[in-house]
């Protein structure tokens, strides 16, 4: 797939991956898309992919860095790079 098809991919937010992800999953499930498109949105879809899995990775991330009391309660976070 040629590289500037996939460059919107990167600037998109994880709920939009996903429903762009949802929509090839029904095309492909319907079975009545031709094989050369069927291939070629496959492969979108699993830009989105990697995509939506880099995206919840990281929001993953921030949720670990939250530091908390001696109580257990949240205290604050610190920055995701602070490593």
């Amino acid at each position: 797939m040629a590289e500037n098809a996939q460059d919107d991919i990167k600037d998109m937010s994880f709920e939009q991956a996903l429903a762009a992800l949802e929509r090839i999953v029904d095309d492909l499930e319907k079975g009545d898309v031709p094989l050369e498109q069927s291939i070629s949105i496959y492969e979108r879809g699993e830009s989105l992919k990697k995509h939506c899995d880099t995206l919840l990775k990281a929001a993953e991330d921030k949720v670990e860095k939250i530091r908390l009391a001696r109580d257990g309660k949240p205290s604050g976070t610190e920055p995701l790079d602070a490593d």
